[in-house]
């Protein structure tokens, strides 16, 4: 439907998605971003022909809805100054995009809003959002000109999501101190929560991900024990089972499975040491079918040469943090082994234990790979985000000190040898552990580092500021400013001695601006009192996700890696 690569000619940018077919399968909306700023442009293109429309809508998140009458197209634009997604409109095929109708605007600015469609193809869905309170309006997918219908009043504290089957709306949601999240089902007719019945009840010790349904079945993503489990539950009852895994860490997910009607459910599978497959599972007769697997170039990959397995790390206050490690079989572990460990821990992000192909590169040169799964994730449930957000935000450092504490004292590696990085959130997590700990590593790299937090969120002209207050708290209140600041890495800059960094940014980075990192380095150049390296890399063609192309973006973890190889000492002649 697209060559990308003749698409992408004459841009150093470019970044194809939001692809959305019509329901006559006759035309597809797609976006594309040519500056790396996420700001999309939305497009139509006839399947038949191949030709494509006049029609250009600017400046979107990229998505969009079809209506059944197969000519409204429902999309989110975004704010061109602060780029928060809070107005959702209505196209009609071959009309000014400039006369498009507003449908809804959410005026809360710690919201944002979004535009869906219901798997049974009934509904459009518009949803309001925030870090801890969520909202829904529904509209008749075959009355495009109808009007929206609320399924819940926002209230704080209150999240939920919306999927519809028959009669009911089924709802994933925290209700009633449902840390966890639990599923329930409403009436359509009658869709506040006074009318919602549990279905999948709360438990404590396991986290309700997401669901999947289907004509006869129900298909729900949990995670227990920090593992993803995919279970299978009969609407009839008659059936209730878990996909059976075998390693002891890996990753698995649902796919989208359009499909309503279907005995077949597609999900991935991967683990540190297991390429990615795509596998089709009968839920009526347990076969399965392995549609893809990822392809290790090279000819000479052996899973059986690598080795993982999961320690569990007592943090300092008690609590047991999972550290998820690969390596060669024949790597040795010692004082002398270069360990790169790796951690992001924010947001409620869980990072599973997949595989890389890139990262075999490391591993075949001796280093040993550490995932940490520190407080802010959601790998042990919501309470382990909840313990690692606003007040509680240093859990997230120190959970990640104390693995690099433990690897060190118990003879996995040496300072010396220990590396470390994050991006993003991630890089704040290495700018605050480096202020901390420093003496812990030989070097750290802080990709796109959120690193100026204090600066940031006092300023809520730029993007993510006012819908971030509930993840890092609000400096405008004195009690969030002084925590805040006892660990925002850009403040906590002190005249000592820093590892070898390199730290990198895009131009175009529309979640952490590039002058947060350049600023960052330039205190630590006027500080740091070692003569270790400190490179900043500014990509001047990309923004926050890096480069667009497959071979750029090969390129950029080629340097990541020279880095520490070069300070390792192994890298060739």
């Amino acid at each position: 439907m697209f060559n990308v690569n003749d698409e992408a000619k004459g841009y150093d940018y470019f970044q194809l998605g939001g692809l959305n077919v019509s329901p006559d399968n006759k035309m597809i909306a797609f976006a594309t971003d040519t500056v790396s700023r996420r700001q999309y442009f939305i497009r139509i293109k006839n399947l038949e022909t191949g030709d494509i429309y006049k029609d250009i809508i600017e400046n979107t998140t990229g998505g969009s809805v079809w209506a059944n009458d197969n000519k409204t197209l429902f999309y989110a634009k975004k704010d061109p100054v602060t780029l928060r997604s809070s107005k959702i409109y209505k196209h009609t095929l071959g009309s000014d995009a400039s006369l498009d109708e507003l449908v809804y605007e959410e005026k809360d600015d710690t919201f944002g809003a979004f535009v869906t469609k219901s798997k049974s193809k009934d509904y459009i869905i518009i949803g309001s959002y925030s870090t801890v309170s969520t909202e829904y309006h529904v509209l008749d997918a075959n009355n495009p000109d109808g009007e929206l219908r609320i399924i819940q009043p926002r209230e704080r504290d209150l999240e939920y999501d919306v999927a519809h089957y028959g009669d009911h709306f089924y709802i994933k949601t925290n209700k009633d101190g449902a840390t966890n999240f639990k599923l329930m089902k409403t009436p359509v007719d009658k869709p506040g929560k006074e009318n919602w019945v549990d279905v999948i009840p709360h438990r404590d010790d396991t986290l309700f991900e997401d669901f999947s349904i289907f004509k006869d079945y129900l298909v729900l993503e949990e995670r227990n024990d920090g593992l993803n489990k995919i279970r299978i539950k009969r609407w009839d009852g008659t059936e209730d089972y878990y996909l059976p895994f075998d390693e002891e860490t890996y990753s698995a997910g649902v796919y989208g499975n359009p499909e309503f009607d279907t005995e077949v459910i597609r999900y991935s599978y991967n683990s540190m040491t297991t390429p990615s497959s795509v596998i089709d599972f009968n839920m009526k007769d347990k076969s399965k079918e392995i549609k893809k697997e990822q392809e290790v170039l090279g000819g000479k990959f052996d899973k059986n040469n690598y080795v993982s397995k999961r320690i569990w790390v007592p943090a300092r206050d008690g609590k047991k943090v999972a550290l998820s490690i690969v390596h060669h079989k024949d790597t040795k572990l010692d004082k002398n082994t270069p360990i790169l460990q790796y951690a992001y821990g924010s947001y409620g992000y869980t990072i599973n234990d997949g595989f890389s192909t890139t990262r075999l590169s490391l591993l075949d040169r001796g280093f040993v790979y550490a995932l940490a799964h520190i407080r802010g994730s959601q790998y042990l449930g919501r309470e382990w985000y909840e313990d690692g957000k606003m007040l509680n935000k240093k859990n997230t450092f120190t959970d990640f000190i104390d693995c690099s504490k433990y690897l060190i004292d118990n003879g996995y590696t040496s300072p010396e040898h220990l590396y470390a990085m994050g991006g993003s959130a991630g890089g704040l997590l290495m700018g605050a552990v480096i202020n901390m700990n420093p003496e812990l590593y030989n070097g750290i790299i802080a990709a796109v580092p959120f690193v100026d937090v204090i600066s940031t969120m006092l300023d809520d002209s730029i993007p993510l500021t006012t819908g971030e207050y509930d993840e890092w708290g609000n400096p405008n209140n004195k009690e969030y400013y002084d925590y805040i600041k006892s660990y925002s890495p850009y403040d906590q800059v002190e005249a000592k001695a820093y590892p070898n960094m390199l730290v990198t940014t895009g131009l175009h980075d529309s979640q952490v601006q590039y002058w947060e990192p350049a600023k960052w380095v330039a205190k630590l150049r006027e500080l740091k009192t070692d003569n270790n390296l400190l490179f900043l890399h500014t990509n001047m063609e990309a923004g926050h996700g890096g480069a667009s192309g497959r071979f750029d973006a090969l390129k950029e973890t080629a340097e990541e890696y020279t880095f520490f190889l070069m300070l390792e000492g192994k890298l060739k002649k």
